[in-house]
């Protein structure tokens, strides 16, 4: 009998990827719940039971699948994150638990600073005024001199802050554990309240903690006009405050890249003029959709064949 390997992530369920030959090459045969979008529950449950590998995405892997999930014997992520998989399920059915630390570092990053660059210069905004025949500008400001605050230096923090000293910009880092040899010129690590306080823009690489990390008592200390890009999880903003904030203009531009649901309901938020979306397009890239199909591929394998 065929063993099964379920592959969920939309850059590779709706028209596959060359490293997934790695795998039927092993005689595996690949099940794709949800062609092209995000599984749903029920979507998973009538594929994943029956499969002893899954090939992951961002999409939430509850108890329940799980539960059902008999003769699954790992679950490989095509990136780093895992808060979206009940772990504590996964470790009672002894499921093991692989990443692909890194690979989508350099998509993600660029991301940023491009999001970054486009809120300084109001870029969305300036398109759509044209393309309604509207000539109207907004002032915007300049990276060079700018202080850019990075919570969260990994792989990704720690790429941003060498693009963002590329430009001239001074980096400020935070995270609770400081990397280790990372200290180029122009950096410098600092407490979580130095970021909030001293920052002409913020971005997030952090995983979400149970309150929002950034709420109305934190926008409360930003500098005024503060800049803030999410590209890691939605549940690091308090959407009613940043709102808020965008609406007395102490934040001057949101840019995500992440949501509560994908694809996001509409919202006050959402509609916002200065509030900048990418369709969780982070690690979409070329380049990291290989290095990152690669790397889960390589880890399943590394499981299954053991």
């Amino acid at each position: 009998m065929t063993s099964k390997i379920a592959i969920t992530p939309r850059s590779l369920s709706g028209g596959g990827h060359p490293a997934l030959s790695m795998l039927t090459d092993k005689g595996y045969e690949l099940v794709f719940p949800a062609p092209g979008q995000t599984p749903s529950e029920d979507a998973l449950l009538s594929s994943v039971p029956g499969c002893v590998g899954w090939l992951a995405g961002v999409e939430p892997i509850p108890a329940l699948v799980l539960d059902q999930a008999e003769g699954l014997r790992v679950i490989s992520r095509n990136g780093v994150g895992v808060n979206n998989i009940d772990l504590a399920a996964a470790e009672r059915h002894g499921i093991a638990i692989e990443r692909a630390a890194g690979t989508n570092a350099r998509g993600v990053a660029e991301l940023a600073i491009a999001l970054m660059l486009a809120g300084f210069r109001h870029v969305p905004w300036s398109d759509a005024m044209l393309h309604q025949g509207r000539w109207k500008r907004r002032k915007g400001v300049e990276a060079e001199g700018r202080v850019l605050g990075i919570i969260g230096c990994g792989a990704i923090g720690q790429t941003v802050a060498r693009i963002a000293i590329g430009l001239g910009m001074k980096v400020l880092g935070h995270d609770p554990y400081p990397p280790k040899g990372f200290s180029p010129e122009g950096y410098r690590q600092a407490s979580l309240d130095e970021v909030f306080e001293m920052s002409d823009a913020i971005t997030l690489h952090c995983p979400p903690s149970e309150n929002p990390l950034i709420d109305a008592s934190v926008i409360a200390r930003l500098k005024s006009g503060v800049l803030i890009i999410n590209t890691a999880r939605a549940e690091l903003l308090d959407d009613e405050a940043v709102l808020a904030g965008l609406e007395s203009e102490k934040v001057s531009c949101l840019a995500t890249d992440v949501f509560r649901e994908e694809p996001p309901e509409p919202s006050n938020l959402l509609s916002h003029d200065r509030v900048i979306m990418t369709p969780h397009a982070g690690g979409f890239t070329e380049e990291s959709v290989t290095r990152a199909t690669e790397t889960a591929v390589y880890n399943l394998l590394k499981v299954l064949e053991q």
